[in-house]
């Protein structure tokens, strides 16, 4: 694979490609017919897919000219996930999205409907073709001896983490805190316990000790970004904090390069599964025409291409075959899912991401 550009080389690609892309939607006759192309779809994506999907969809391109005849485009626009569905729900014309977390696609589907309320359970594993957790990109020899969630609430330590408002992997960090903090408190079984009403007093109790460590995490988070690229920008090539919290695939894809960097990274043992989903955007891509090859697009992603290719880029894949290929390259971890710990992604975002929410509650200065 060819080294990638750096992080803040991406973001200057990525921020003239929204500025190009806004201009092709706005502009008809120019762009994907001019560049030969017999139809275009957009997907809107987040950070920690942008070589994944450069490389699915040249081949998508490919398997659909030889399976119809047809010469298409896969158009991509980047950022914070919460901040992409909120685009798509402002009008940025998304035929599919491929968003951070269900919860923000949740939001599309009800407060624009645009697609329906019950769109995951359109494609196998609930919609999320490749999985992923969370690592921690520390200065090289960890200087600050950084290792563990609990590490991050030590007086002193600068945090990199973007803002739960604006960011898929900030939210899936802020509830792995909140995770960890109720396993250290209840013990290994503590799914179970959460789920037993004889435990309540003590779950009750861990939850609040949960509170007080998330609120000690940020109160040591140095700068606060919108999206993941933007918080590795920060952490890299500005050099402020101690540790970046990050996509496990972005810290494992960029390994190469890290001790060049001055860098190192710490998987936590202890931690949240992450779960990125898609959805075709129903509405959207019927009104453009684009129903058909915005389904097979996605459907794609299960295939043994890009089930490979997920791996290659360090996503957890899904299917047998590819999971297996790869479970090499992935530490052994324990991880606990939204479902299991915050009643899914309806209720995670009520409680803690609302307006006046844990989240800003804990987060007041």
């Amino acid at each position: 694979m060819n080294a990638s550009p750096t992080p803040a080389a991406l973001y200057t690609v990525a921020t003239l490609a929204c500025a190009c892309m806004l201009a092709i939607f706005a502009s008809p006759g120019c762009g994907d017919f001019e560049a030969g192309a017999d139809r275009a779809i957009l997907n809107v994506s987040y950070d920690a897919t942008r070589g994944f999907y450069r490389e699915l969809n040249d081949e998508f391109a490919r398997h659909w000219r030889e399976k119809t005849g047809e010469r298409i485009r896969v158009r991509m626009s980047h950022g914070g996930s919460g901040a992409q569905a909120r685009s798509v729900m402002d009008g940025l014309p998304a035929d599919v999205v491929t968003l951070a977390l269900a919860g923000d696609i949740d939001a599309i589907a009800r407060q624009s409907r645009l697609l329906p309320e019950n769109w995951q359970g359109k494609l196998p594993h609930n919609s999320a073709p490749y999985t992923s957790t969370l690592g921690f990109l520390v200065r090289k020899g960890n200087p600050r001896d950084i290792h563990t969630w609990s590490d991050l609430a030590r007086e002193g330590i600068q945090v990199i983490t973007p803002n739960p408002r604006t960011s898929g992997v900030a939210q899936w960090n802020y509830l792995a805190m909140w995770g960890y903090a109720l396993r250290r408190e209840l013990g290994s079984d503590f799914v179970a316990k959460m789920n037993d009403p004889a435990h309540a007093r003590d779950v009750a109790r861990a939850q609040q000790v949960a509170r007080e460590f998330v609120a000690s995490v940020y109160r040591n988070v140095a700068v606060m970004d919108s999206g993941a690229r933007s918080a590795t920008n920060t952490f890299i090539q500005r050099g402020i904090g101690d540790v970046l919290i990050n996509w496990e695939n972005e810290s494992l894809l960029g390994s190469r390069d890290l001790d060049a960097a001055g860098l190192e990274m710490i998987v936590p043992t202890v931690s949240i599964l992450a779960e990125p989903t898609v959805a075709v955007v129903e509405r959207t891509a019927e009104r453009r025409g684009n129903t058909d090859l915005a389904r097979a697009y996605l459907e794609f992603l299960y295939s043994d291409f890009a089930q490979d290719l997920a791996g290659r880029y360090y996503f957890r894949p899904v299917t047998e075959k590819a999971l297996t290929k790869y479970a090499h390259q992935f530490p052994a971890l324990e991880l606990f899912t939204v479902d299991e710990v915050f009643g899914g992604w309806a209720e995670a975002l009520r409680v803690h991401f609302r307006d006046g929410g844990t989240f800003d509650q804990i987060y007041a200065r």
